[in-house]
C-alpha cells in the first residue's frame, strides 16, 4: 500500500519551474532516498509534501489523504525536518520539544510521553535541561529529529538531515536514521550518495525538476548497458593493457600491480555477451595465468552522473 503517492506534480515560481509533473509512490514501511543535485527541486517536493506550500498542479496523497483538502491529517501522520531545523537557542530541549508537541496538538500528558520518548530515540536524555545555544550543531540537529519524532507520527520527512556536519557527527545521525528505519516510512533528501546507501532501500533520482528513475540500489547500479568487470591474474602488466588498446569496445577503468608479478585490472566492455570472455582469450593467449574475474557494479556516484549526463544529451 502507497503511503505517499504523487501524480503529474508541477511547481511554478513565477516563470520558473521547479518541478516538471513528477510522479510516484513510497509503500508503507519503505526507506526511499530522494537524491539529486542542489537546485534538483528535492525541497520543493518535500515542503508539498509537509504541506509547507501548495503544489501548482497534480495530485499529493500522504497517509491516504490529499495535502490541499486534509492538510492538518497529513501533518499528524508526518514527522518533518527541514535541511535547516529552525530551533529556539534561548530554550532547553526538553522544554523546547514540550512546545513543539503542544504545538502539535498533544495533551499535558500526550506532550510528556512524547518527549520522553522521542529524546530517548535520538539519545538525549541527559541533554534534557541543556540550553539549545549550547550544543553543538550535531546535536541540534537530534534535537530537530526528536521535534519530528515528538507526535509518534508513521512518516519521516526528513530534507538533507546531515547537511553542514563533520563526518563523525554526519555519522551519528546517520546511525540515527537507520535504527528508525524499521518502525517507519522513510523519505530522505539529500546530494550525498553515501547517505542514501546507508539509509535507503531505494532511490528516486530528481534532476532540473523531474524524476529521471525509480529503482532500488541495486537495480540502479545494473542499469547500464555496459559490461564491468574485474581481472585478476599474474603476468605482464604493461603488456596486457598494451593488449587492451587492441580491443574494440573495451575501456580500461583502474589498473594496479600487486606483490608477486600479480595483478589487478578494472575493465568496462561494451559487449555484455561476449566482450569480457574475447579479452579474457587474449589475456591467455599471450600467457597471462587469469586467475579470477568477477562482477564490478558501478558505485553509485558514477551510475548517478552517468543518469544526468545522459539527461542533458551528453555521453557518459
Amino acid at each position: 500500500m502507497s503511503t505517499i503517492r504523487v501524480q503529474n506534480l508541477f511547481k511554478r515560481y513565477g516563470h520558473f519551474e521547479a518541478l516538471k509533473h513528477i510522479s510516484f509512490e513510497v509503500e508503507a514501511g519503505e526507506s526511499v532516498g530522494l537524491l539529486g543535485e542542489n537546485g534538483a527541486g528535492k525541497t520543493t517536493t518535500m515542503r508539498i509534501l509537509s504541506c509547507f506550500i501548495p503544489p501548482t498542479i497534480g495530485t499529493v496523497e500522504v497517509a491516504g489523504h490529499e495535502v490541499i483538502f486534509d492538510s492538518k491529517a497529513v501533518r499528524r501522520n508526518i514527522g518533518y525536518m527541514p535541511e535547516s531545523v529552525p530551533l529556539y537557542g534561548n530554550m532547553r530541549v526538553g522544554e523546547y520539544l514540550d512546545f513543539r508537541a503542544r504545538l502539535k496538538g498533544l495533551r499535558a500528558r500526550e506532550a510528556k510521553a512524547g518527549v520522553d520518548r522521542s529524546l530517548a530515540q535520538v539519545d538525549l536524555n541527559k541533554r534534557r535541561r541543556s540550553l539549545i545555544s549550547t550544543l553543538s550543531k550535531g546535536l541540534r540537529q537530534r534535537v530537530g529529529l526528536a521535534d519530528a519524532l515528538v507526535h509518534d507520527p508513521s512518516i519521516l520527512i526528513l530534507d538533507e538531515p546531515t547537511s553542514g556536519l563533520d563526518p563523525a557527527q554526519r555519522l551519528e545521525v546517520r546511525k540515527l536514521i537507520q535504527s528508525l528505519r524499521s518502525e517507519r516510512t522513510v523519505l530522505l533528501s539529500t546530494h550525498i550518495l553515501p547517505e542514501v546507501e546507508a539509509t535507503c532501500d531505494r532511490v528516486i533520482v530528481i534532476h532540473g525538476g523531474k524524476v529521471l528513475a525509480r529503482e532500488s540500489i541495486a537495480d540502479l547500479k545494473r542499469r547500464d548497458d555496459v559490461d564491468n568487470f574485474v581481472i585478476r591474474g599474474t603476468g605482464d602488466l604493461p603488456k596486457a593493457l598494451k593488449n587492451a588498446e587492441t580491443m574494440s569496445g573495451l575501456t580500461i577503468r583502474e589498473s594496479e600491480s600487486l606483490s608477486g608479478g600479480q595483478f589487478m585490472i578494472s575493465c568496462q566492455a561494451e559487449d555484455k555477451i561476449n566482450g569480457r570472455s574475447a579479452w579474457v582469450a587474449q589475456l591467455v593467449a599471450q600467457g597471462v595465468a587469469v586467475r579470477e574475474v568477477v562482477n564490478q557494479d558501478l558505485s553509485l556516484e558514477e551510475v548517478f552522473l552517468n543518469i544526468i549526463k545522459e539527461d542533458e544529451g551528453e555521453t557518459p
